[in-house]
């Protein structure tokens, strides 16, 4: 393949583009070409002066560098238009989950460790709906900060029919029916030992403390799911950990005649150090007693592990969760893609209390610029195989996509 260079000679390109010696004779013949002016043997002369010549660089007609190449990527990122067109992933208010922090008072408390949440009463929550949905938000979640009081190892609490949760439901569906609420399925909020399941009353489990009782567990789950089905939850979305219990949790919900709550099963929780502030919100963290594991690691996943999400996944698929979530987010991305490439399902990841701390913080001091680094780590969700994003930052990233 031949063209035609700066001083008419037909150049033959190589394997590179141009051979080495072919790149020189054309660059030397336009830097020699005599100027067709004053004017522009000076701007050459003050050219050649200012700018030595990079050996192998060809020199275009106009005497400008020419790397040669005819697929240039940048050309579809050249203006706005053209980014946008070409996008491969695209976040909107629809693809969050809102979640939402609840108590028994009638006004809010402050997270002290995680700026802009608050508990809401339910009259501020129904309002905070009415906002998400205004922005474009179509589904929350919802967290209970439970009173002490009602709180037991074997959390009875969590299928009060009268109790927070159920009555919170049926508010926001009363008021929003378009909107789709999630709960939250665990004993952790409503357990006197922190944990999201009950506790054994022996100490042979992990280093001479008690057990997390998977069976008995998910006895209760099956409550609490038909609890909040019936108070008209359109999604129950287990975080426990414990095994089989999705399964236990669809053969419950259809028995009772509510095949049409989806189940999105926390797949992938890891035992994370991201978490903190979420215990603290609902304080839910494990008790120092003299039974109870001091951690969630015998049930919540090791953050070494990524085969053992596939194996985590391949059942819930097998019993029937409708959505599999990944849990915490960024630090996690290639599990998002692990099971995106792995199951047909839907994927859903949560942005947990820790992340958002810290980009909070970064923020509050000048660090990053708040706006591009959240809704840049939401594209990254979207990028790594996310459908649904569950967020703290869900409202403010959706005032942020509507500017």
């Amino acid at each position: 393949m031949a063209f035609v260079g700066l001083c008419g000679e037909k150049l033959r390109l190589g394997k590179d583009g141009v051979s080495a010696e072919k790149r020189v004779r054309a660059r030397v013949c336009a830097m020699t070409a005599a100027p067709s002016s004053a004017s522009s043997a000076s701007s050459a002369s003050e050219s050649r002066v200012a700018r030595e010549p990079v050996p192998g660089l060809l020199l275009n007609e106009n005497g400008g560098p020419w790397v040669a190449q005819r697929a240039r990527t940048r050309r579809n990122r050249k203006s706005q238009g053209m980014r946008d067109m070409c996008a491969e992933n695209i976040v909107t208010p629809a693809n969050f989950i809102y979640p939402l922090f609840i108590h028994t008072k009638d006004y809010n408390e402050a997270i002290g460790s995680m700026p802009g949440c608050e508990r809401h009463s339910v009259d501020s929550a129904l309002k905070e709906v009415a906002e998400a949905y205004k922005l474009g938000i179509r589904s929350v979640i919802i967290f209970p900060k439970i009173p002490d009081e009602l709180k037991t190892n074997a959390a009875d609490e969590c299928y009060n029919p009268n109790g927070l949760v159920p009555q919170v439901i049926m508010r926001i569906k009363d008021k929003f029916p378009e909107v789709a609420v999630w709960t939250d399925v665990a004993l952790d909020p409503y357990s006197d030992q922190g944990h999201d399941g009950m506790v054994s009353d022996d100490s042979r489990g992990d280093g001479g403390f008690a057990r997390i009782l998977n069976d008995e567990t998910i006895e209760q789950l099956c409550r609490q799911a038909l609890c909040q089905a019936r108070a008209g939850a359109d999604v129950v979305a287990p975080s426990d950990m414990m095994d089989g219990r999705v399964g236990a949790l669809r053969d419950a919900l259809d028995a009772h005649g509510h095949t049409e709550v989806s189940i999105v099963s926390y797949t992938a929780k890891y035992a994370s150090a991201y978490y903190g502030p979420f215990r603290d919100a609902l304080d839910s963290a494990p008790r120092e007693s003299s039974r109870a594991p001091r951690n969630k690691k015998t049930y919540q996943m090791n953050p070494a592990n990524s085969k053992e999400a596939l194996i985590e996944a391949h059942l819930d698929v097998a019993e029937g969760a409708d959505m599999l979530m990944v849990k915490p987010g960024m630090p996690y991305l290639d599990i998002v893609r692990l099971l995106r490439d792995n199951t047909s399902l839907p994927i859903s990841v949560y942005h947990v209390s820790g992340e958002y701390a810290m980009m909070k913080a970064a923020a509050e001091r000048g660090w990053i610029d708040e706006k591009e680094v959240v809704l840049e780590a939401m594209l990254c969700f979207k990028r790594a195989g996310a459908n649904a994003i569950l967020t703290y930052y869900a409202k403010q990233a959706a005032q942020w996509l509507n500017e």
